[in-house]
């Protein structure tokens, strides 16, 4: 067992400690500096790849996996018998100094348990990224976690030397919170995403009146909630999910399957949620950002949970089969969006070949989009499908392919770029 006495022991007890959080993904921020190490450059993610292919890495751990709440799943919360651990600031910034001269990262992430209280424990964390940006000039990504019912003034400080901030508003609803972490208040959470987006704005105004501002958090908040912990269904955790990012300009929300515990609470599952499940919510958040879709579109009354067996937006497809087929030179940006099998760039190279030409099925496989999927829900200049084809009982059965077994990378690529 490592020993919470040295570095490598603490490191080896707080980097495992940290591995639950999944909202260490960024998309990234510029820094405007002109001297000092490291970079913002592209994207800063944990362990994963950036759009432009690079693969990047931060510093992910605690700064304590001690804490005075007793969150019913986690792992860290008081009554657990977990191994402890705790850094102080200074050996959080010789680690990630000393890491980053490696070039073993290009940034930290650092969350916490909470010791003594709130207050106390981000000054610990801002102590870290502000002796990081001010006597060690780094100039690498920094992703802070904002602590439960910290004081205003310091959710403002961390903003100042932080890339990203992030709030974990931990469970679906009011209900599921009080029911498992009674001493954590949603009202207070959303207060601390509310001061952060109120910021960025008061930032954004001054700056196009011309004047000169400090960076407040350029790459913005997000969120992390956990999926399978209680019975909330994915209409429950869309719904909120949708009220955030309208609410309170979050760049992203992370899903993280429940993961059991020893000697967890009875209330609690025996087993994690199927890895799909989290694949077709970050699928489903794609729609909701991207694609022009409201979160009431996605699930129905009979079935609030998202179907395992084939992806959000065919699903939504085939359950509106009276709006297709659409004509793919005459259909709205919007609408091509809603079409199984074309994402984004999909429709903006669709978009652009109609200017020239009128586009036939061999311009849309030479596009790129997904042709077995896109073709019975399109009308092409050399094409015209017969509606009957959209009503057969068979459609389904086409359409969805054959059952794989999800990997990790998969549920992560979905997580990273979320195209449908």
């Amino acid at each position: 067992m490592p020993s919470p006495s040295d570095i490598n022991g603490k490191l080896a007890i707080l980097a495992d400690a940290a591995k639950y959080d999944a909202s260490c993904a960024s998309s990234g921020s510029k820094r405007e500096s002109k001297g000092g190490l490291g970079s913002t450059e592209g994207m800063g993610i944990c362990h994963s790849y950036t759009p432009d292919g690079r693969c990047v890495s931060l510093l992910k751990i605690l700064l304590t996996n001690y804490c005075i709440y007793d969150c019913q799943y986690c792992v860290n919360r008081i009554s657990s018998d977990t191994p402890r651990a705790r850094f102080t600031p200074e050996q959080v910034v010789k680690l990630t100094m000393d890491f980053y001269r490696r070039n073993y990262i290009e940034g930290l992430f650092l969350s916490s348990g909470i010791i003594q209280d709130s207050d106390y424990t981000m000054g610990q964390m801002i102590e870290v990224a502000k002796t990081l940006r001010e006597r060690e000039m780094f100039r690498g990504y920094i992703h802070l976690k904002t602590i439960p019912n910290a004081a205003d003034d310091l959710i403002e400080t961390a903003g100042q030397y932080a890339d990203r901030l992030s709030i974990n508003i931990e469970l679906p609803t009011v209900g599921d919170l009080k029911t498992l972490a009674p001493e954590k208040k949603r009202p207070a959470i959303e207060q601390s995403m509310d001061r952060i987006k109120v910021k960025r704005d008061e930032i954004t105004s001054d700056r196009k009146r011309g004047l000169r501002v400090p960076q407040f958090v350029p790459a913005g908040q997000s969120t992390q909630m956990i999926v399978g912990a209680t019975d909330s269904t994915d209409q429950d955790i869309l719904n909120t999910s949708s009220v955030l990012y309208g609410t309170h300009q979050l760049r992203r929300v992370y899903y993280s399957a429940y993961s059991p515990i020893p000697h967890a609470d009875a209330r609690l599952p025996g087993m994690s949620p199927p890895l799909v499940r989290e694949h077709r919510l970050y699928q489903a958040d794609w729609l909701l950002r991207f694609y022009g879709f409201d979160a009431s579109e996605l699930t129905t009354p009979e079935s609030q949970n998202l179907d395992l067996d084939i992806d959000p937006k065919l699903a939504w497809a085939l359950r509106n089969r009276e709006r297709f087929p659409i004509d793919v030179n005459r259909a709205s940006r919007e609408m091509l969006l809603r079409v199984p099998g074309i994402g984004e760039r999909g429709v903006k190279r669709i978009l652009n070949t109609r200017r020239h030409h009128a586009i036939r099925d061999e311009d849309l496989i030479r596009i790129g989009v997904s042709y077995k999927k896109a073709r019975p829900f399109l009308i092409t200049a050399d094409r015209h499908p017969e509606p009957l084809s959209l009503d057969s009982v068979g459609l389904r059965d086409r359409l969805h392919p054959k059952s794989v077994q999800l990997s990790l990378f998969d549920a992560f690529e979905s997580a990273a770029t979320g195209q449908v």
